[in-house]
């Protein structure tokens, strides 16, 4: 007979124990990108998903204690990047900081946000609906643009709190 594993109710005291669980959960890694009065603004962050094909809508969800959450949730445009296994450096550099773009090869793009080059995919997108969600936001984007890279490069991937990418069964 097998052992039912451990549960918990997920209150404040198992907080922790929440984050651990739900990064069991592989996701790839994204850089978004938007232009302020103040200049490029960039966060990583691995909530990105699909969410309707007709229209072509995407959503991502910053936290609200992030410094960098207001000007995300009030831009008009922003720009989805899906990073490659060899854009780690990216995807630290934007996890801790939002500016610096001067270290990275990048370009206006046709929405005006800042376009990251290398990446496997960008979505341009125009601010859909923003939701609120507990200690996040939920930012729907209606993706206007996408630019796809050719060939077949491997996904940055994030999980329990490590970065690595997708090794294929033969």
């Amino acid at each position: 007979m097998l052992s039912e594993p451990p549960h918990f109710a997920p209150t404040s005291d198992r907080l922790r124990d929440l984050r651990r669980a739900l990064g069991c959960f592989g996701t790839g890694v994204t850089v978004i990108t938007t232009q302020t009065d103040e200049g490029p603004l960039g966060i990583t962050a691995n909530s990105f998903s699909s969410v309707s094909l007709e229209p072509p809508l995407v959503l991502w969800s910053p936290a609200v204690a992030s410094r960098r959450h207001a000007p995300f949730v009030e831009a008009k445009r922003f720009c989805i990047h899906v990073l490659s296994a060899d854009q780690l450096d990216l995807a630290r550099h934007f996890a801790s900081k939002g500016d610096g773009f001067e270290a990275f090869d990048w370009s206006t793009g046709p929405l005006g946000a800042p376009r990251l080059s290398g990446c496997l995919a960008e979505f341009h997108c125009s601010r859909y609906a923003v939701h609120p969600a507990g200690d996040h936001s939920m930012i729907l984007g209606e993706v206007r643009h996408v630019f796809l890279a050719e060939g077949d490069a491997p996904g940055l991937l994030f999980k329990r709190g490590q970065f690595g990418h997708f090794a294929p069964e033969n």
